[in-house]
């Protein structure tokens, strides 16, 4: 079904055949379609017509599909989808770490992209929303502002890739709760979710990197084997034992 107001997709692929496959299809859909071909064109037209998603492949002439992914995760939260090589298991862990929100394997179904991207645009519709969470919690020399998605540890801002802010503020928002894997997915993915559920710990690794560098944090993301994880907030921890 064509949504009501039309969503802008961007498409970036060097390859015509599968680029103008992919624009008459989205287009019967309702989307309306932007192209590019090259990585600099996708620069360019990702920042003058904002798309409200960009369907991004790795291989590209000019500049590379994760370096594209890279500089326009720097200036937005538009979602990605990286359209990566079969087996090519590291362009999608580095596009994952620099970003992008999902990925899908060539050759792939166009139903399989289909629903990969109408579950992209209802997570971000829904992103955009009240979530009943606080938009600002702070203590202990922590702060997390959910509407301006900043963070800041001992008054240093620490730069989050989407999904790690996402799952951070999910976390936190359920202190002392544990919560499966499944559960995550579906709170930060999306129910329509097809990748490998170890996404989810792969995310939390990159979260406890982010944080060693600093001496005090006020929180602890534990793991709960054979389950899934639990924020703990250390004042809460000492108060109880």
């Amino acid at each position: 079904m064509a949504p009501t107001v039309a969503k802008r997709i961007l498409v970036v692929e060097d390859e015509d055949a599968i680029r103008e496959t992919l624009r008459y299809n989205l287009a019967r859909e309702g989307y309306d379609v932007l192209e590019a071909a090259t990585g600099p064109d996708a620069l360019n037209v990702a920042r003058s017509e904002r798309p409200d998603l960009i369907l991004l492949d790795v291989m590209l002439p000019g500049l590379s599909g994760l370096e594209v992914c890279r500089v326009l995760r720097q200036e937005s939260s538009t979602p990605i989808l990286m359209l990566t090589a079969k087996g090519t298991e590291v362009d999608k862990v580095v596009g994952l770490q620099l970003g992008a929100d999902d990925y899908v394997t060539k050759p792939f179904s166009f139903n399989e992209l289909l629903a990969r991207v109408t579950a992209l645009l209802r997570r971000s519709d829904m992103s955009a929303r009240p979530t009943g969470a606080p938009e600002i919690e702070e203590f202990d020399g922590f702060r997390i502002d959910r509407a301006a998605r900043t963070i800041h540890v001992e008054e240093v801002e620490l730069r989050l890739a989407p999904k790690e802010f996402d799952l951070l503020s999910l976390l936190l928002r359920n202190s002392g709760r544990v919560l499966s894997r499944q559960a995550i997915i579906a709170a930060v993915w999306g129910n329509r979710f097809y990748g490998d559920p170890k996404t989810v710990d792969v995310h939390v690794r990159w979260l406890r990197e982010k944080f060693e560098p600093f001496a005090q944090i006020p929180f602890r993301i534990n793991t709960v084997f054979g389950v899934g994880y639990r924020l703990d907030r250390i004042g809460a921890i000492e108060q109880s034992s």
